[in-house]
C-alpha cells in the first residue's frame, strides 16, 4: 500500500515586518546614491523611466526637507519593482569597492608611469588606443617631467591620468557624479 505524499510545505517563509523595513531602508538608501550620480551613469543603469525622472527631480532639489524626505521614499517603493544587483555593481564601480575597478585604475595608473619613464610607451597607448592624440600625450607628458623637476604641482601628470581614463571610456569630468541639468 502507498503513502500519500505529504503536502508540500512552502519553502518561502514571508518575511517579518522588521526585514521588509530594513530591505525597504536599504533600496532608499541606494536611491540616494543613486541620486548622487551624474546623468550620464544614471543612464547607462537603463532604469525604468518612471524611476530615472523620479531621480532627476529629487536631484534638482535643493532644500533637506520633507518633500525631497517624501521623493526618496518614493524612489524606495519604485526601486521594489527592479533588480538592485546591477545598481549595486555600479554603485561598487563608482566607489572604487570592486576589484576589477580597482586592478583598472592601477593599471592606468602603471601606463602614466610608463610613460613618464619611457616615451616609447606611447606606442603600446596608440595600439591599445587607436584613437588617441599622441601628440597631446607627448606635450603633457614633456609638461609633467618639468613640473617634477621644478617642484611645481603635479597638474599634467593628473592630465596624463585624465586622458588615459578618457581614453579606456570613463567620464572624466571633476563633477562626474555631481547632477547636472538636462
Amino acid at each position: 500500500m502507498r503513502k500519500a505524499a505529504a503536502p508540500e510545505v512552502d519553502s518561502e517563509i514571508p518575511l517579518s515586518k522588521t526585514r521588509r523595513k530594513q530591505a525597504m531602508n536599504e533600496l532608499q538608501s541606494l536611491g540616494e546614491e543613486l541620486a548622487a550620480l551624474s546623468v550620464d551613469r544614471l543612464k547607462k543603469l537603463d532604469l525604468p523611466e518612471n524611476l530615472f525622472v523620479a531621480i532627476r527631480d529629487v536631484q534638482k532639489m535643493t532644500r533637506q526637507d520633507e518633500a525631497k524626505r517624501r521623493q526618496m521614499q518614493y524612489i524606495g517603493r519604485l526601486m521594489r519593482d527592479i533588480d538592485p544587483e546591477p545598481i549595486r555593481a555600479l554603485l561598487a564601480d563608482v566607489r572604487g569597492d570592486s576589484a576589477a575597478a580597482t586592478a583598472h585604475m592601477h593599471r592606468l595608473e602603471r601606463l602614466r608611469e610608463a610613460i613618464l619613464a619611457d616615451e616609447r610607451a606611447l606606442g603600446e597607448i596608440a595600439s591599445e588606443y587607436p584613437g588617441a592624440d599622441l601628440q597631446h600625450l607627448r606635450a603633457l607628458r614633456r609638461s609633467a617631467l618639468k613640473e617634477r623637476e621644478a617642484g611645481k604641482p603635479p597638474r599634467s601628470y593628473r592630465e596624463i591620468f585624465r586622458v588615459l581614463r578618457e581614453l579606456a571610456g570613463e567620464p572624466t569630468t571633476a563633477t562626474a557624479d555631481t547632477p547636472t541639468e538636462d
